[in-house]
């Protein structure tokens, strides 16, 4: 009829958003905590109202202490932990610059990407994935090659494998070198102590430890850093992650326009780290390794094996070998269409080698762990695992 509008046919094929309903074990993201989400629905402000930088005050001071720094240039960059990567690569490294990356899986690889894309300088010291660098190891490598920044992973997501800081940072130190340390894993489900191991620059995600929906890469960077920063030889080749302008919007006063920056994702960073807070860290700690530690029972009960070595796993991010005659992809399709179970498989030299499965926030519980073992052996059963499957639901 004339008057009358035509039916929009796109309209017409387009549904309202009802995401399924999942369990995320997987390498991430992880379960979002209900408050979280309760946080994040709240009135958006503007990214200069000075109800905004109250916030972000709050937040800072609780990701000190989730970090274990004193940091002052301490804040969540907008983006996800890739972003916190290329923060910490563009800024400390450019052309000539030498850096040495502690390579053993998949991020020290994305790293060593970046580095070169800057035009470093770059030696590594190469371990097969799933492994780790001894202290000496390291130490002979960084002294022999002296460089002027060394870059590690502390909990690789591809392989599960933990690597301990210590020794990297005081041989770095010891050659004036400033140290990166991925943490877009461990943070707020195993110690960092940025501070005590001696970190200059540290950078994580939000969606894995701290259990917030993806979008914020926190990073923390050392007044010894910041100094190295000013001495900076050829322009700055990032203008969205450079930490100068950064500063002028999060830290001066007044604060300087420099992007919009998501209150809701604030508002969110916000609320979990006051939940870790509530919790306690050292408790929430304590709550992954036991639940690594069950888990790690649960699945050499039913006969499978770990991918790394006991004392270099990551608490919440476990990696058991796939079973000799199973297909991963096949019990993993399993797991989210029958349970609306994810976990991921391996990739890379791991590909169909590995489960990655996640325990982190509020996944990581006795009563999760054994859900997860019951439901986990009956998938591999159901895809030809035949070898103590039957004492899953008993671990």
């Amino acid at each position: 009829m004339p008057g009358k509008s035509a039916k929009n046919p796109l309209i017409a094929a387009v549904s309202p958003v009802r995401p399924p309903k999942r369990l995320l074990y997987g390498p991430g993201p992880s379960q979002v905590e209900p408050r979280v989400y309760k946080a994040m629905a709240k009135q958006v402000v503007g990214h200069l109202d000075p109800y905004f930088f109250k916030v972000f005050e709050e937040a800072v001071r609780m990701l000190k202490l989730v970090f274990g720094t004193e940091n002052s240039m301490t804040f969540p960059v907008s983006g996800t932990g890739s972003s916190g990567m290329e923060t910490a690569v563009a800024n400390f490294v450019e052309p000539g610059v030498k850096v040495a990356v502690l390579a053993n899986g998949y991020f020290c690889d994305r790293i060593s990407e970046m580095v070169r894309r800057q035009g470093g300088e770059l030696v590594r010291l190469e371990k097969p994935w799933g492994e780790v660098c001894s202290d000496d190891e390291a130490s002979e490598f960084i002294r022999r090659e002296r460089p002027q920044v060394v870059a590690y992973v502390t909990a690789e997501t591809s392989t599960g494998a933990f690597q301990s800081g210590k020794a990297i940072c005081a041989a770095a130190h010891a050659v004036d070198a400033l140290v990166i340390a991925d943490c877009v894993t461990s943070l707020g489900a195993m110690p960092i102590k940025v501070d005590e191991t001696g970190i200059d620059i540290a950078y994580s995600c939000s969606q894995k430890g701290l259990s917030i929906p993806p979008g914020l890469a926190p990073i923390t960077v050392s007044p010894r850093a910041l100094d190295r920063l000013k001495g900076r030889k050829s322009p700055q080749r990032t203008w969205y992650l450079d930490l100068n302008l950064l500063n002028e919007y999060y830290f001066q006063t007044p604060h300087k326009y420099h992007h919009t920056a998501s209150a809701s994702l604030l508002y969110g960073l916000h609320e979990a780290l006051l939940a870790i807070m509530q919790e306690g860290l050292e408790k929430r700690w304590e709550r992954h390794r036991q639940a690594h530690l069950s888990f790690v029972k649960g699945v050499e009960a039913m006969g499978l094996c770990m991918q790394v070595r006991e004392g270099n796993r990551i608490w919440n991010l476990n990696t058991p070998c796939v079973p000799e005659g199973v297909n991963d992809a096949a019990v993993r399709n399993m797991l989210l269409e029958k349970d609306g179970i994810e976990i991921a498989g391996g990739f890379g030299p791991l590909a169909g080698k590995i489960f990655r499965i996640g325990l982190m926030g509020p996944l990581a519980t006795p009563a999760s762990v054994r859900s997860f073992l019951r439901i986990f052996g009956k998938a591999l059963a159901a895809n030809g695992y035949k070898v103590k499957a039957a004492k899953a639901a008993k671990a």
